[in-house]
């Protein structure tokens, strides 16, 4: 997700195209190309410039309702939504061909992974394995952290508590984590709501849940997740 504005000027996007199965979008101000992954103007009289990001997350409705009892829905274009059905559209979408410059084939062209970039660093964690190993712990850019699944919602978060690392266990029967050291409970949204650190809030780290193939063209030396166990409290 990004903002609209360069340099105080707010633009209007559309849909030019595709460029490796990855939309590139016009801005009616400049004609200028935009790619929908990085953000970046590819094309045109901006061309290099980059739209600033939006943090955000891909989280169920049931989630993000718990979470924004409050919060507000946008209603659908009733023109553009009668064109597109409620269908299983992973299952459509794995018919059709993968049409991609990339050669990369550590994974599967469409495997599902969250990918993650720390400092500079990038990783790819197969979703599987995110669900599956819930949490993992690793380290990525020289910063500790956290990857927490809720079903096929996916949060990540720096594991920093004044200035150490904590260690973080699945709590058995709940979507909370508890760490090691102190004993606190720790729910989704990376906040601690019982023990020793009830109050704290850890440091969100943006997740991009996307298909290898996509993940891989615009992060090129990207690494993978391959180690773990799941990570339960007896």
């Amino acid at each position: 997700m990004w903002e609209t504005t360069i340099d105080g000027r707010t633009l209007h996007f559309h849909l030019a195209g595709i460029n490796n199965q990855n939309f590139i979008m016009h801005d009616e101000e400049t004609g200028s190309w935009w790619q929908q992954v990085s953000g970046q103007a590819i094309l045109g009289p901006l061309k290099g410039r980059q739209l600033t990001r939006v943090p955000m997350d891909e989280i169920s409705f049931a989630l993000w309702k718990r979470e924004q009892p409050r919060g507000r829905v946008l209603r659908p274009d009733p023109r553009v939504a009668k064109h597109y059905a409620h269908a299983d559209w992973e299952a459509g979408i794995a018919k059709l061909p993968v049409a991609t410059r990339i050669s990369d084939r550590r994974l599967a062209f469409r495997e599902l992974i969250a990918g993650i970039t720390v400092n500079g660093r990038s990783k790819a964690y197969r979703m599987t394995d995110v669900q599956s190993q819930n949490p993992i712990i690793d380290t990525v850019g020289g910063v500790p952290i956290v990857i927490v699944a809720n079903g096929q919602s996916v949060r990540a978060f720096s594991r920093m508590v004044d200035g150490k690392p904590i260690d973080l266990f699945a709590e058995p029967e709940t979507t909370s984590f508890v760490d090691a050291s102190t004993g606190s409970e720790w729910d989704f949204a990376g906040r601690a709501i019982r023990g020793a650190l009830a109050g704290r809030q850890l440091q969100r780290i943006e997740v991009l849940r996307d298909y290898w193939f996509d993940w891989r063209a615009y992060h090129p030396d990207t690494s993978i997740y391959s180690a773990g166990l799941m990570r339960q409290r007896s």
